[in-house]
Formats: C-alpha cells, sequence, structure tokens
C-alpha cells in the first residue's frame, strides 16, 4: 500500500508549484521570423537582403501527430513568444519536481529498508 504524500515534498515542491501557477499561456513549437523574395524582375529584394519583403512569422507545432505550420501576425507572435518560453520553463519546472519526488521517494525506501534489517 502507498503511503500518502508526505508534507515534505511538498514544502521541497512549493516554490515550483508556485512557479507553475504563475504561468499564463502555454503553446509548445517553435516561432520563426522570415523575410521573403518575391521573384519579379527588377524588385530590389533580389538584390539587396535588406529590401526583402516582410518580416513574416511563421509557428511551427505538432498537431495530431502531423507537423503544422501558421503564419502569424506580429501581435500574435508577441504572444506566442511568451507562450513558447512558458511552455519550455514549464517542462523545466516539471522536471525539477520529478527529480525531487524520485529522491522522496527513493530515500523513504532506502531508509525504510534500513530499518527492516
Amino acid at each position: 500500500m502507498a503511503a500518502p504524500p508526505s508534507a515534505s515534498i511538498r514544502q521541497r515542491t512549493s516554490v515550483i508549484r508556485r512557479a507553475i501557477d504563475e504561468l499564463d499561456y502555454l503553446c509548445a513549437g517553435t516561432l520563426l521570423e522570415r523575410t521573403k523574395l518575391c521573384g519579379r524582375a527588377g524588385c530590389c529584394c533580389g538584390t539587396d537582403p535588406a529590401a526583402r519583403h516582410g518580416p513574416y512569422f511563421e509557428w511551427s507545432r505538432r498537431q495530431e501527430g502531423r507537423l503544422v505550420h501558421s503564419v502569424v501576425s506580429p501581435e500574435q507572435a508577441k504572444l506566442l513568444t511568451r507562450a513558447i518560453a512558458n511552455y519550455r520553463r514549464l517542462r523545466q519546472l516539471i522536471g525539477r519536481w520529478q527529480t525531487k519526488t524520485a529522491l522522496e521517494i527513493l530515500g523513504r525506501s532506502r531508509s525504510q529498508r534500513g530499518n527492516r534489517r
């Protein structure tokens, strides 16, 4: 029978829990800022890299097992930048939480084994 969650693990993960609670937008994926060549003869975008068209923002992510790309507005790109950073932060926080949980469980089982001998 599993032991109930200990207060110590809740205390040790309270900082992580608060950090997770502060996150708002969450999105996985990658946001790219691109400029493009139009291909029209005589357009300066073909000869001058500073004159290329754009920037255009493209968001790539996995959705239902497929890679999906969307062109987004500059305003949406700002929100997506924050959402992607938050998602990466969440993954880091969950990793730390998992590590602390594993140490708690392994530490508890080791001390219980020591008491049995």
